[in-house]
């Protein structure tokens, strides 16, 4: 089967590990050890091996071991038909670089190489906490299945904090707000027509699977459940006609910013944040696993997953469940947990790794 996944992973002064090395062989990895031992410095390093913050969204500088000039993340990566050799890193508090094959690239060729997927812990509150985590999180399943959503997004955001400084400063002149409000409507169709499309693909991707995790709806609503613009046409006339109301404000009130992603347990026809803790986390399981069906469709192998005490709030059987579907998956998937015993339904499906750590710093060993 093609896979995607890492065969290699070298970390240099990065948080508690001074310097990690190790081999993989493209199973499941299993990372177990007490809190604060580290574990999940290896998964945010992975996660840099795509473009963005990282799961911690952490800034490049908050990563380095203390005292140390910077930190740097390599991995040997296996791609459908091709190898490649990928590393990023920060030298002397300066910007985040990128390398692939020896050759400096811009972060969004990351994007374009390896997919990579994760679930943390913070992630649990996601249907009861505020609007803007939904977003960074449907906007996160929405680059890996459309990676050119990344500078959509940037591109608007950039075009709204320059209205937004109008704003603030109380211009009026209509000719100012022009160029900026096509700009803003131009990439923020974009960025709708690509959050529906991912959509579409997840609410396929689960429909047609066969999972012990439950199924949701999602749609997206603007503030108060109203309906949100969905073309450049529609969104330029509703910057245009809100400036008023803008101006008061002092920022932008309409737009794909101020999308809310809203979630429903399919079979019991329950809203998300209505549900049990038990019952939100398998709704963010299946979301996730629906994207990763979806990207093995589209690129021809499974994304590389990141599941940060994947185990808190699922059951023993619904733990099982989930190795299954991964292992059916042919993904690598790497997760943390406290104790070896969490993973025990794996077997010898994964490959296992002890974490502990003193003075500051962690140790790895195979298990």
């Amino acid at each position: 089967m093609p896979r995607l996944a890492l065969t290699g992973l070298t970390l240099a002064q990065f948080r508690s590990h001074a310097a990690l090395r190790m081999s993989c062989d493209g199973r499941p990895v299993a990372i177990h050890g007490p809190n604060g031992a580290g574990k999940t410095n290896i998964l945010e390093a992975i996660s840099l091996l795509s473009p963005g913050r990282g799961l911690r969204r952490a800034g490049a500088d908050e990563m380095a071991r203390p005292g140390a000039p910077g930190w740097k993340v390599s991995a040997l990566v296996e791609t459908p038909g091709s190898s490649h050799e990928v590393e990023t890193w920060v030298e002397d508090a300066g910007p985040r670089q990128v390398r692939i094959d020896g050759k400096a690239s811009p972060q969004v060729a990351l994007g374009r190489l390896l997919r990579v997927l994760w679930l943390v812990p913070s992630m649990d509150r996601l249907w009861i906490e505020g609007a803007e985590g939904r977003r960074r999180f449907l906007d996160r399943m929405t680059m890996s299945l459309t990676p050119d959503h990344a500078e959509a997004v940037l591109a608007y955001e950039k075009a709204m904090r320059e209205r937004n400084r109008l704003l603030k400063e109380g211009v009026e002149d209509p000719g100012w707000y022009g160029a900026l409000e096509r700009q803003m409507a131009a990439h923020g169709a974009d960025i709708m027509q690509n959050r529906l499309a991912a959509l579409h693909r997840l609410a396929t991707a689960q429909a047609g699977a066969e999972t012990a995790f439950p199924a949701a709806d999602l749609a997206l609503e603007g503030p108060d459940g109203v309906a949100l613009p969905e073309t450049a046409e529609a969104l330029a006339d509703a910057l245009a006609r809100g400036r008023p109301r803008d101006l008061q404000a002092g920022r932008t009130l309409a737009g794909p910013h101020r999308a809310d992603l809203v979630g429903v347990y399919a079979a019991k026809g329950i809203a998300a944040r209505l549900c049990s803790t038990g019952e939100q986390k398998a709704l963010l399981v299946s979301l996730v696993l629906a994207n990763a069906r979806a990207l093995a469709e589209d690129v021809g192998a499974p994304p590389i997953l990141l599941l940060d005490e994947v185990a808190a709030h699922l059951d023993a059987d619904r733990r099982a469940a989930l190795y299954d579907e991964i292992v059916a998956l042919g993904a690598q998937a790497w997760m943390t947990g406290t104790g070896r015993e969490l993973f025990e339904a794996l077997g010898a499906r994964a490959a296992y790794l002890h974490v502990t750590a003193a003075d500051g710093l962690s140790r790895v060993e195979a298990t």
